[in-house]
């Protein structure tokens, strides 16, 4: 793996495969394509089951992250969405963020990544964050610990009855849970660019970045997932392309790695394609921090 994460602006890493152990499959993965940083999933990400982790697997993780200085992520499952006007999905979404959280803080994760939601239902934004508040508060409030991950809050690309897609809408997201302490943001480059900012005009990332700040305050963004967009800007699709091969291009990544906002932050890649390809895009984001 790569270089410890203080000897860096910006650990540049990748979402690994885990099937068949955290630390045997994750860690090697990431050493194979040289990643400075990592993020995983401990659940099915399309599922609600809410599975007990390997003990063994989970310290072996933690101490090698820590070790070789790799600052570690979770995803929590795609279904969770607190906005939803569901019952059960809401009850579920409950369970599987506790779990992802509590597993989190288990193996050191320094956050555990959560997409906003949608207002399902044809119910109101301002009903659906009501629940939001309701239900995620709780949550934070938990989090009591020093070595308890943040909540990492990531926008969508403003698919659907989408609650939080541009910059202006993490303002009222961040309103509704009192800008608790350890509620941070994870920011998505597809997401960001399909929602309408544009990050290939020139200064465009400075910009969106900017906004970023002006929003949530400084320290808030914790982590970036760094994709390309296999769509225009303003298209609402989340469809990720390899870095500099779509419709943000390399250069505004160059920008985004000299903006104070990212100053520390880890960058991860989901981006398309075999393990040849995330090794490529990997060194194709150290080329361009460097």
């Amino acid at each position: 793996m790569g270089t410890a994460s203080g000897a860096v602006r910006n650990p540049v890493g990748a979402h690994v495969p885990v099937a068949g152990g955290l630390a045997a499959t994750g860690l090697g993965y990431a050493r194979d394509i040289d990643a400075e940083t990592v993020q995983v999933f401990v659940a099915n990400p399309r599922g609600w089951a809410t599975p007990v982790g390997n003990p063994a697997q989970d310290e072996a993780f933690r101490e090698q992250c820590a070790e070789a200085g790799i600052p570690a992520f979770v995803h929590a499952p795609y279904l969770i969405n607190f906005g939803s006007h569901t019952a059960a999905t809401v009850d579920n979404s409950v369970a599987s963020m506790r779990h992802s959280l509590r597993r989190g803080r288990a193996i050191g994760a320094r956050g555990v990544v959560v997409h906003t939601g949608s207002a399902t239902g044809g119910r109101t934004h301002a009903v659906a964050l009501a629940q939001v508040r309701e239900r995620i508060l709780p949550l934070l409030e938990e989090l009591a610990h020093e070595d308890d991950p943040w909540l990492l809050l990531e926008p969508t690309a403003g698919q659907g009855a989408s609650l939080c897609s541009l910059m202006a809408d993490l303002e009222p997201y961040f309103e509704a849970l009192d800008r608790h302490p350890r509620l941070g943001v994870c920011l998505d480059t597809c997401h960001v660019f399909a929602a309408g900012h544009d990050l290939a005009a020139p200064g465009g990332m400075k910009q969106t970045l900017d906004l970023l700040t002006e929003t949530v305050g400084e320290g808030r963004l914790r982590l970036i997932h760094a994709n390309d967009s296999k769509d225009v800007v303003g298209a609402h699709k989340d469809r990720h392309e390899n870095i500099g091969a779509g419709h943000i291009g390399a250069e505004p990544f160059r920008e985004l790695f000299r903006h104070p906002a990212t100053e520390g932050v880890p960058l991860v890649i989901e981006t398309p394609g075999p393990k040849v390809n995330y090794a490529a895009d990997v060194a194709r984001l150290k080329a361009l921090r460097a």
